[in-house]
């Protein structure tokens, strides 16, 4: 069926061309203090970019923010409302509900010591001022009082000095729990600690180990390695003063990507790099040649490579979400640093090591052993799997095909329309056991209210509108005259404190606005609050149009409908720059449309397994809107990496030898090296789950499943099997789809 094409694994006819294409002759003569002075140079740039960027890695912190309402486009109601609110207060602080708890009816003498100790909470560091007085619980069971911390605070420090200076002075047989958005707050901040250390070692472990089974050299992965880490300290310096001049925003989560992100990729490009190395070191006895010629045969593919990654990346920035517009431009950054250092920093190790780079190995000189295999090895599981794709290539594209359509049909099970703050920290939580037991003694969306910000002219109706709410238990309205700063909002309107006769207090007016709050019957971050903030936005609308509500619920509310948004407006977007960049780089369309197929196709087999795991394995509560985003992003970049990586080398050897043969030596040449790609970036990405983020753990599984079954299933079958199959027409319409390579002709004219 396939006469046009000679096998690269079985043939061993001379091949009148040198293989790669490189001519065998002398480089031309470079003097040799350059070729010490230039590499020289290199490692020393990058060595002290590394140690004035090393430092950074536990300043982090200082340029970061994990509060989601920053992330919010500014058009948002909750972002609106967030900042209107503080004019209308003299705190902005972020504040901590504060609980205590006992089995029996609290005692008139626990309730006075309760009150003694919060009395005493102002005077604790960045404890603002406007502690609430105790508030019990209906069933006598329970206390809670609200406490504003300076947001310019270390909120988890604060909150954990504040649980502890309570729990030693509390009452015996009352539990005390700090929680609301400040208790949440720490906890994010807590789990996102580990990066700087825990998932940096992890990830280097991981790659360490991985390098040293492929290489079984020592040296190799020590230079691969240096790569990624003096790549990864250049791009966090410049990140870090960036974030410090305020031009771009970082989180912790955004932080944790950059890690692993600039590793894989890095470590990545460092495997072709050497992979080419090791080629040249065969057919060239200088190494000043061999580096070269590795960087001549690298280059395109590296670069093709990371752009389109960039590519992917930067179409974030079209994102209403500040948190995933940012990710672009840091990510990004970290993507030139690694390609940078794997095209400057690695040869100049690699010509400093020489062929010791290989050892206990040695690569010899043998330009007479190559030209005779045609340039590829004929032993090992390459070969077989070239052979196997050559006997039955429509079988195989098949039935792969099949088998991703049937993981990807599970997509529908996946729950990602958001979860609560509660959930999004895995493992021990003490705001998330404060919240649970606060909704056992008080409303529910106690500590963080439903706010409203509207016309003085509306407030009727406004109030109005939250009183015949069901979920609405009670409405205050931010009141200067009052004692505490509010008053309660009845159907008889604003209550006076005091004896019969007091005049009731009037609203504080802030620019023709007043601030409402409505304590909700459910938790904040319920489904039924959730519900609830869209109610009152439809309701307003009608009944006063002036209104907007914010609060935590509003937040989270903007948040998915926000990342909803993005990911069904970026995700096509990201395929059309990938499918420009493809159609650039192979001078073909058909190709980059099947490559694109079959990258996609991998991709919701990734996420419909996923699904499956979250669902019935870890018994996850759901997952965000920004799941699968950020998935596709990684994988459909990432992927299409390994793909370029393939048919680059693939078209390379078809201009020589044919599509049909091209495909099997660029199999056979590229396999081992962009399987140990693919496994090292799915560990890399795998340790993402050492952060007890729920957001973390999910992208560490999906993308390192991902890049596995691409690596794997994908690349190593269904692409080479699919191209081998349809034959030169894959270039069409180049000159390629038309005419056979240069070996080829010769074997059509004998």
């Amino acid at each position: 069926m396939h006469h046009d094409s000679t096998t690269a694994v079985n043939s061993r006819q001379d091949d009148p061309e040198p293989p790669n294409g490189q001519a065998n002759r002398p480089h031309r003569r470079v003097p040799k203090w350059l070729r010490i002075f230039l590499p020289a140079v290199l490692i020393l740039i990058w060595l002290t970019a590394a140690g004035i960027g090393g430092p950074y890695f536990g300043k982090v912190n200082e340029v970061s923010s994990n509060d989601q309402t920053t992330y919010l486009p500014e058009s948002a109601d909750a972002t609106q409302v967030q900042e209107l609110q503080d004019e209308f207060t003299d705190s902005d602080g972020i504040p901590a509900v504060v609980l205590f708890v006992a089995d029996e009816e609290l005692t008139e003498e626990q309730l006075g010591q309760i009150g003694d100790q919060l009395a005493g909470v102002p005077e604790l560091a960045n404890i603002e001022d406007e502690v609430s007085p105790p508030i019990p619980s209906d069933d006598g069971l329970a206390v809670q009082a609200f406490v504003p911390i300076n947001s310019d605070a270390d909120i988890g420090d604060v909150v954990a000095t504040l649980g502890d200076e309570l729990r030693a002075e509390a009452p015996d047989g009352v539990t005390v729990y700090v929680t609301g958005p400040a208790g949440f707050s720490a906890d994010l901040g807590e789990a996102f600690a580990g990066i700087d250390g825990l998932l940096l070692g992890v990830a280097l472990i991981a790659v360490f180990i991985i390098l040293i089974i492929v290489y079984r050299s020592f040296l190799l992965p020590i230079a691969v390695l240096s790569t990624s880490m003096f790549a990864l300290c250049a791009a966090l310096l410049t990140v870090w003063w960036l974030a410090k001049w305020e031009i771009i925003l970082l989180s912790g989560q955004t932080q944790g990507i950059l890690f692993i992100l600039v590793i894989g990729a890095a470590t990545d490009y460092s495997l072709l790099l050497v992979a080419r190395y090791r080629e040249e070191l065969r057919i060239h006895e200088d190494k000043w040649s061999a580096i070269w010629g590795a960087i001549k045969g690298a280059v395109e593919p590296i670069l093709a490579s990371g752009s389109t990654v960039i590519a992917g990346l930067l179409m974030l920035l079209l994102s209403d979400l500040k948190s995933n517009s940012t990710l672009g431009p840091v990510a990004s950054i970290g993507i030139v640093f690694a390609m940078l250092s794997a095209l400057t920093l690695l040869p100049a190790i690699l010509f400093a090591f020489g062929r010791a780079a290989f050892w206990p190995k040695r690569i010899k000189y043998d330009p007479e052993t190559v030209a005779a295999e045609h340039g590829i090895p004929l032993q090992g599981i390459w070969p077989k799997i070239a052979r196997r794709v050559q006997k039955r290539p429509r079988v195989i594209w098949i039935v792969t095909t099949l088998v991703l359509l049937a993981g990807a049909a599970f997509v529908p099970q996946l729950k990602a329309d958001g979860v609560a703050q509660s959930e999004l920290v895995l493992g021990a939580s003490e705001a998330r056991d404060g919240q649970l037991a606060l909704g056992e003694h008080f409303p529910g969306g106690s500590g963080s209210p439903v706010q409203i910000i509207a016309s003085e002219d509306e407030l009727d109706d406004v109030a109005n509108v939250m009183l015949e709410h069901p979920v609405i238990e009670d409405v205050s309205i931010t009141s200067q005259d009052s004692p505490s700063g509010t008053a309660s909002v009845t159907a008889d309107g604003i209550q006076a404190f005091g004896p019969p006769g007091t005049p009731a207090p009037e609203p504080t007016v802030v620019e023709g606005n007043v601030l409402l709050q409505g304590t909700m019957s459910v938790p904040a971050d319920s489904t039924e609050a959730s519900q609830t903030v869209r109610d009152l936005r439809a309701d307003f609308a009608d009944a006063a149009p002036s209104a907007m509500v914010g609060g935590v619920t509003a937040t989270d509310v903007d948040t998915i409908d926000a990342s909803i948004h993005d990911r069904n407006l970026i995700i096509p977007i990201i395929l059309a720059v990938i499918f420009v960049i493809l159609m650039i780089l192979l001078r073909s369309i058909l190709a980059p449309a099947l490559l694109i197929a079959t990258t996609v196709i991998s991709f919701g087999t990734a996420m419909g397994v996923s699904a499956l795991v979250f669902n019935h394995l870890f018994d996850f509560p759901g997952a965000d809107p920004a799941v699968p985003l950020y998935g596709f992003v990684f994988l459909v970049a990432l992927g299409i990496d390994y793909n370029i990586f393939l048919m680059t080398r693939v078209r390379e050897e078809s201009l020589k030898h044919g599509t049909r043969e091209g495909v099997l030596r660029g199999l056979t040449v590229t396999g081992g090296v962009i399987t140990s790609a693919g496994v090292v970036l799915a560990a890399t990405f795998a340790a993402l789950s050492v952060i007890p983020i729920l957001f973390l753990v999910q992208l560490a599984f999906i993308v390192a499943f991902g890049v596995l079954l691409d690596t794997f299933i994908v690349r190593s079958l269904l692409v080479p099997a699919l191209t081998y199959d349809i034959g030169r027409a894959i270039w069409w319409p180049s000159k390629l789809s038309r005419k056979p390579g240069k070996h080829q002709q010769r074997v059509e004219a004998q």
